[in-house]
């Protein structure tokens, strides 16, 4: 055992997993939970995820670990609210998609005695609310945290023992600079995604029954990342905002040369981007972050939404 009681705050895929996880492994002593909605507690409590209260400062006290899984945007008001039910040495770390902009907003709320270790899992899937999660969700993924320099390495130690029981490996970053790398590797594809699936809509000679009906692998695997949650992808395009939109306009960029090779015939150009971006995907295999069976390991049979 790790912790003696961890709490949840947002009772989410990220969160769900957690529980799962932490009970599978033997991590936690008690583990408590909180969501803002009477629905997400009531699902929470029919599948026995945790110990569900009714009240946030309820779920949080006495806990030496506190979890913020609830939307970027929200973190900070959340952090107001707990801060005074917080026990002396107690932990909160958050799994926000986005570190500066949550440790502006969460860190002026730490109480003295409170230590504050922001985190990331790099572990997701489309689907969200309290019955999404699964214990296996962070085996072989990255948890990234992102420490501050007051940080003490006794806290940052203990955290890092229980994410890496789950089965995550971890790394550490700094903030800034984990949104840039964030930006380029998920928060732009999720607006590409989101793009090219509201193309798809958009295009009237294109019906949407044909779309749905014979959607080739391309499209099929836009619309998965497409149907992530609205409110937390908002609030992360809203609070990285400088760091996607830089990388936003180098695609544009090496869009512009895309379309002008197709529009000269330049075949040469093409082969050899497309050749140097291959390796890309290869380089993820070798890491471990992919599989390259065959249709992306896809069980045969299920449909594109499993």
């Amino acid at each position: 055992m790790i912790y003696q009681k961890v709490a949840l705050i947002g009772l989410g895929l990220i969160a769900g997993s957690m529980a799962h996880a932490m009970r599978e492994g033997g991590l936690a002593g008690r583990i408590t939970g909180y969501a803002r909605s009477q629905d997400t507690r009531d699902v929470a409590r029919e599948i026995g995820l945790c110990e569900v209260c009714d009240s946030m400062a309820e779920a949080v006290a006495d806990a030496d670990l506190i979890v913020l899984a609830v939307p970027v945007g929200a973190m900070g008001p959340v952090m107001a609210e707990i801060a005074p039910h917080l026990a002396p040495g107690a932990t909160v770390t958050d799994v926000g998609s986005v570190k500066q902009s949550v440790i502006d907003a969460v860190a002026p709320h730490i109480p003295e005695g409170v230590h504050f270790i922001p985190g990331h899992p790099l572990a997701g899937t489309e689907h969200s609310g309290p019955r999404s999660g699964f214990a296996s969700l962070f085996r072989n993924r990255w948890w990234l945290l992102t420490p501050l320099p007051e940080t003490d390495p006794a806290a940052l130690d203990r955290l890092g023992r229980l994410v890496r029981g789950m089965g995550a490996k971890t790394d550490m970053m700094e903030a800034g600079h984990h949104d840039l790398v964030l930006a380029v590797t998920s928060h732009a594809p999720h607006l590409i995604a989101y793009t090219m699936v509201g193309v798809a809509d958009h295009l009237r000679r294109v019906s949407g029954e044909e779309v749905i009906q014979y959607s080739a692998a391309g499209f099929r695997d836009f619309t998965r990342i497409a149907a992530s949650d609205p409110t937390m992808w908002r609030d992360v395009f809203l609070h990285n905002k400088e760091a996607t939109l830089d990388i936003l306009g180098r695609f544009t960029e090496e869009l512009f040369v895309l379309q002008r090779a197709i529009r000269m015939g330049d075949g040469q150009h093409l082969h050899d981007y497309f050749t140097r971006t291959r390796a890309i995907r290869r380089g993820i295999i070798e890491a471990g972050q992919d599989t390259e069976a065959p249709d992306f390991g896809r069980i045969a049979g299920a449909s594109a939404a499993s």
